[in-house]
């Protein structure tokens, strides 16, 4: 029987919608000893036969918020399933998420989960440029409706209001601010430099080696 930890040693991708936070999550994943999990995955590939699919169905089928409890309890269900399927190896990889926590209440629930060792907060305080990065991937995935100045305009006041107030929750010592207008190669270098420098990045490889 495969043993799940307490918690889970965490890097926390954090930005606005269009800061490239997937992006660098996803890349992150690709190198040995990280495991990227986004929160739309989580909602993409749930098993809606089983009691929190059912739950979760409750509330989107009437286009109603899905509740931090529940949002906490599917990801919960998903990362421990990772777990027992060798995906996901805690006592050998760190985990990566990026859009979970969204928010205060999250981070507060995850606690009893994670251990958050760093947030990168990609930061981009250039507005306009979030909204033409949003735009054009909307374009590209044929999602008019995302496209729209509305919507757009919708997505960044939630996060202004409800999603980057999270930060706060974290010391400041946790959160790295990274410029997220440089090209997604900068961003990740920079991640990179300040994981491959921590004493717990440092003592994870010399137990690799010794494994």
């Amino acid at each position: 029987m495969i043993e799940i930890p307490e918690k889970f040693k965490t890097f926390l991708v954090f930005g606005a919608p269009g800061s490239g936070k997937g992006t660098i999550g996803k890349a992150l994943g690709a190198i040995p000893r990280f495991f990227h999990q986004a929160c739309g995955d989580v909602f993409r590939t749930l098993d809606t036969r089983t009691p929190l699919g059912q739950e979760f169905i409750r509330y989107s089928s009437k286009g109603e918020l899905v509740p931090d409890e529940l949002t906490v309890q599917l990801w919960k269900a998903r990362i421990d399933d990772e777990v027992r399927t060798h995906r996901f190896k805690p006592d050998i990889d760190f985990l990566v998420l990026d859009g979970i926590p969204r928010n205060h209440a999250q981070a507060e629930l995850m606690d009893q989960h994670i251990e958050v060792l760093q947030v990168f907060h990609l930061s981009c305080p250039n507005r306009d440029e979030l909204r033409r990065r949003l735009r054009k991937r909307a374009l590209k995935e044929n999602r008019w409706d995302d496209a729209s100045d509305e919507t757009i305009a919708r997505r960044i006041k939630t996060y202004e209001e409800e999603s980057k107030p999270m930060l706060n929750h974290y010391h400041k010592h946790m959160v790295m601010d990274i410029d997220a207008l440089r090209s997604p190669v900068q961003v990740l270098s920079d991640i990179l430099n300040r994981v491959s420098n921590r004493p717990d990045w440092m003592e994870h490889v010399r137990e690799d080696k010794d494994r």
